[in-house]
């Protein structure tokens, strides 16, 4: 009976010093020294959340800029990929659909490059970046769709190349572009 009661007093103590106290420190720290992240990297406009910097989202109008796709329709709850291998019929399927439609919807030829980003989704479905050369061969169908004039067309094109992010620390990942935050920069040219 006293090996009973030693277990119980340590359990409560530990559940008391890892299920309260070490959330609550943590919790606490995050919200003095990164209160941005800690509440999720909230993007607001006119007092209202319209997304978030790490949770992509979709773009399908011709005056956007395009998102890369989701495998779960940028539904965060179930975040997650298809799982298709690369000997899939059905990956093979999504990837041929995925290059017709952004090679019909950006005007570009049957024979155009085009990034692998905007034909795979990411591993998570939720991924809110784009290469600079995805965002690139969507310049021309914004231009047209906003009807931008030569030169407002080349301060979209600058736009572009100031939004790109370094990869993380120099050595992770590829440059990229946040979508999100992309078009609400494009919103903003004059």
């Amino acid at each position: 009976m006293k090996t009973f009661g030693i277990a119980i007093k340590i359990f409560l103590v530990s559940t008391i010093l890892t299920g309260v106290i070490y959330p609550l420190l943590v919790t606490g720290i995050a919200q003095v020294v990164f209160p941005k992240q800690a509440n999720g990297s909230l993007i607001i406009k006119d007092n209202k959340v319209i997304g978030s910097e790490l949770i992509g989202q979709k773009f399908d109008s011709t005056i956007y800029f395009s998102s890369r796709p989701s495998a779960n329709e940028y539904n965060p709850l179930p975040s997650g990929g298809s799982n298709y291998g690369f000997t899939s019929a059905k990956l093979k399927a999504q990837v041929t659909e995925r290059r017709n439609k952004f090679s019909v919807f950006n005007g570009l030829g049957k024979n155009a490059e085009i990034p692998s980003e905007m034909l795979f989704a990411s591993a998570s479905g939720l991924d809110p970046h784009i290469s600079p050369e995805a965002a690139g061969l969507q310049i021309n169908r914004i231009a047209k769709a906003r009807n931008l004039s030569n030169v407002q067309e080349q301060k979209l094109k600058l736009l572009v190349k100031s939004m790109g992010e370094a990869p993380q620390w120099t050595c992770l990942g590829e440059s990229r572009i946040n979508v999100l935050l992309l078009n609400i920069a494009l919103d903003k040219l004059k």
